[in-house]
């Protein structure tokens, strides 16, 4: 099994904060963990904010309701500055630098920046800066195996071969950034 984890994916609408939470989630449901999944996005369905909360654990969750993540998944600038502050000590942050320009790490929380949606931009994979992201709090924290992961991808972006296996090299784009 994976370690527990926390987790606050946030975005605007159309960069894929709930899909890739759903990754997370369904990684955990494939290990047989116990598994929450809560959406949060604004009235507008692209542009405006989006964000979910997913918690991976072997215990039972209390409430699907995240105040203090283990980790987050900042895909933008003001997602970034919203929940930067409520990590925990000693928890992670994975950060899109092409999109967040300003990062600042509070004392005691790791901040990880890559460059995500550059780097899918120049491997043909446009649009999946959240899956290498995904990749990168992985190699990080070994939320679940890699197994997992993997079967979490087919399952939540296999429907179509091609889609499969960009969103398997995005993975390994952020296991190996």
């Amino acid at each position: 099994m994976g370690k527990d984890l926390t987790c606050v994916v946030a975005g605007f609408g159309g960069q894929g904060s709930l899909f890739a939470g759903k990754v997370i989630a369904t990684a955990g449901l494939i290990e047989d963990r116990e598994v929450s999944w809560m959406p949060s996005y604004g009235p507008e369905m692209r542009g405006g904010t989006a964000n979910c909360s997913v918690t991976l654990s072997d215990e039972p969750i209390g409430s699907p309701l995240i105040t203090r993540p283990r980790a987050l998944i900042a895909l933008n600038q003001p997602s970034f500055d919203k929940f930067i502050d409520n990590v925990e000590e000693g928890g992670i942050v994975v950060v899109d630098t092409a999109m967040v320009p300003s990062l600042t790490e509070p004392e005691g929380v790791t901040v990880i920046g890559i460059p995500a949606t550059k780097m899918c931009e120049e491997a043909g994979l446009k649009g999946l800066g959240n899956i290498v992201l995904i990749g990168k709090l992985w190699a990080e924290t070994g939320f679940c195996s890699e197994e997992a992961l993997d079967g979490a991808i087919a399952k939540v972006a296999g429907k179509k071969p091609e889609k499969l296996e960009q969103n398997r090299q995005a993975i390994k784009l952020g296991i190996n950034a």
